[in-house]
């Protein structure tokens, strides 16, 4: 038998998870590779290689749901929204650069599996939100359907929340369901200079408390606001807090003014339009201002917006040198450290734990420290032991990609 299944179709995909189980061969499910160093190294002999299970099924502009095969590349599907002015508003991100590959190469069933989002999450949710249904294919070899083709569906159980960052151990997606939504007619961000991370997170909070429908919260320190491609934020030689607005002309340009004129005391105010505004977010929903140097450890970590000046100030003792910047009004922080044995997995955990819990991912380190660091938050005993169980109903046999999350499963 061939150490690489490369099927065209969902029965080709079932019979080769068929086989598997009852070998007892573990697969190693993969699409075009976009997120293969984002969590442990495979420990599969086999590979289920699903990148022939491409292409846009169905498309209904008028019903918001687009249906689309696994590998199907998220750049294609955002092209053939951006035809009906729609988007996808989890806002995907574009990791590969992080992991010394090109652009462009996250797919559908990718962003499935890692259940990742951009600045927008705070706001629009995560892609568990956006997954209306699937097709899958069980650790069992069983072809199952969840969900539907509308977006008001909202009865029965709700399995596409469990196979969104699962990292592909629970089923085999092989056809998705997902909403999408109509395009913002403008988009502005309002930039405030020169404050401390403590200042910024206050002034985010602020922002996000007022009635101005803000979509995107994040402040770059000066060192990483200094990175950035946009020339006002590059040559601001400070550090810069951004505030988004999105909505219709004359109501973004209403709430950016009404926003100017509420945290004006801050701060020196600027503000960017449309092509300025749209390369910021980029960089901060695709963290590409730490994608070099490329050999620094990278982490991901989620905690209570106020407690993420301290996390950094804590971790910064132990690594002074640190680089960081703050998404999701200062909920979601990317930090980039120096390699070590551990990847500075246990600062990060107690510094996690010491800001009253959160998550800390390692997000880029070499295989063989990925291969010995939890890469993701060790969960307690009660929710570990739910997600044993749920992976035993789906894939009983361990067979789809294990270690994958946690070593030895």
């Amino acid at each position: 038998m061939s150490d690489t299944f490369l099927p065209n179709t969902a029965e080709d995909v079932r019979q080769a998870v068929l086989w598997a189980a009852q070998e007892g061969k573990p697969l190693s499910l993969i699409g075009h590779g976009s997120k293969a160093r984002l969590g442990r190294p495979s420990q599969a002999a086999h590979t289920l290689d699903l990148s022939k299970l491409k292409g846009i099924v169905d498309y209904e502009p008028a019903e918001l749901v687009l249906v689309a095969r696994p590998s199907t590349l998220i750049a294609d599907i955002e092209a053939q929204l951006a035809e009906k002015r729609q988007i996808l508003a989890f806002e995907p991100p574009d990791f590969g650069p992080l992991w010394g590959m090109t652009s462009g190469r996250g797919t559908l069933g990718g962003a499935i599996g890692a259940n990742l989002a951009g600045p927008r999450r705070f706001k629009a949710g995560a892609m568990r939100d956006h997954l209306l249904g699937f097709t899958a294919v069980t650790g069992r070899g069983e072809l199952v359907k969840n969900g539907a083709r509308v977006v008001k569906n909202v009865t029965g159980y709700d399995l596409s929340k469990l196979l969104c960052g699962a990292f592909g151990t629970l089923a085999a997606v092989v056809e998705a369901n997902v909403k999408v939504l109509p395009a913002p007619e403008k988009t502005r961000t309002v930039l405030v200079f020169g404050l401390s991370d403590e200042a910024a997170v206050g002034v985010l909070a602020e922002a996000a408390q007022s009635p101005h429908e803000v979509s995107g919260l994040a402040h770059l320190p000066a060192m990483l606001a200094a990175r950035s491609g946009v020339s006002r934020i590059a040559g601001a030689g400070q550090s810069v807090t951004l505030v988004r607005v999105e909505g219709t002309d004359v109501s973004v340009t209403a709430r950016c003014a009404a926003l100017r004129e509420a945290l004006g005391k801050h701060g020196e105010l600027d503000e960017l339009h449309s092509l300025n505004s749209a390369w910021a977010w980029r960089e901060i929903r695709d963290a590409s201002l730490l994608a070099l140097p490329f050999e620094r450890v990278l982490w991901r970590v989620s905690v209570a917006p106020s407690k993420g000046p301290a996390l950094v100030a804590a971790i910064r003792e132990w690594h002074p040198e640190v680089a960081a910047f703050y998404d999701w009004a200062g909920g979601l922080i990317w930090l980039s450290i120096l390699p070590s044995r551990d990847a500075g997995a246990l600062d990060l955990r107690r510094a996690v734990n010491d800001a009253g819990g959160g998550h800390a991912t390692l997000f880029r380190a070499d295989d063989a420290v990925r291969a010995s660091t939890p890469v993701f938050q060790p969960q307690e005993a009660a929710l570990a032991a739910l997600s044993r169980r749920v992976k035993d109903s789906f894939d009983p046999l361990h067979i789809l990609n294990p270690g994958r999350m946690e070593a030895g499963v």
